[in-house]
């Protein structure tokens, strides 16, 4: 018995293993379908770790430690994401007006645009995954795992994670 029409055994039957596989792939999809669509859209060097470096940078903008904590990453390497950043034109280093000693990095109105760009795409990859599965049953999921997820919420500091 399978469950599909690609022979794949029923969920009851499938390793433990496979879960967080099939998470991270479907992870890795939309990510994959986001920065092909960026590409076409005019932001060709866009990577999924600036992505979450601009995420973590926020309207507010950040410094270089503060860009570090919410990336999971050391003060150096945030420095690094932020100089690429900023070769790319997505960011800019700032004088912070509350400190004189401080630069924050803030983003650009090309990085804005490719975070704004990034939110429609999400939007309709969503809406592509709702048509394969069904608006409920995507809903659910989405449902399903907002309850797996730990009380404290998603993390931006995944790239961190996957480092050594």
């Amino acid at each position: 018995m399978t469950n599909d029409a690609q022979g794949m055994p029923p969920a009851q039957d499938r390793p433990g293993y496979e879960l967080p596989l099939l998470l991270f792939a479907g992870f890795r999809s939309l990510i994959d379908q986001l920065h092909a669509e960026l590409a076409r859209q005019g932001h060709p060097d866009a990577r999924p770790a600036h992505g979450f470096a601009m995420q973590a940078i926020g309207r507010d903008g950040a410094t270089a430690s503060e860009l570090g904590r919410r990336l999971g990453v050391s003060k150096q390497a945030a420095g690094k994401t932020a100089d690429r950043l900023e070769a790319l034109g997505y960011a800019v280093r700032a004088d912070d007006p509350a400190d004189a000693r401080r630069k924050v990095i803030r983003l650009t109105p090309l990085g804005v645009d490719m975070l704004a760009k990034s939110a429609a795409v999400f939007e309709e990859l969503r809406a592509q995954w709702g048509a394969a599965l069904g608006p409920e049953r995507l809903r659910d999921l989405e449902d399903d795992l907002s309850v797996m997820v730990p009380p404290s919420g998603f993390r931006l500091d995944v790239a961190g994670w996957f480092g050594p």
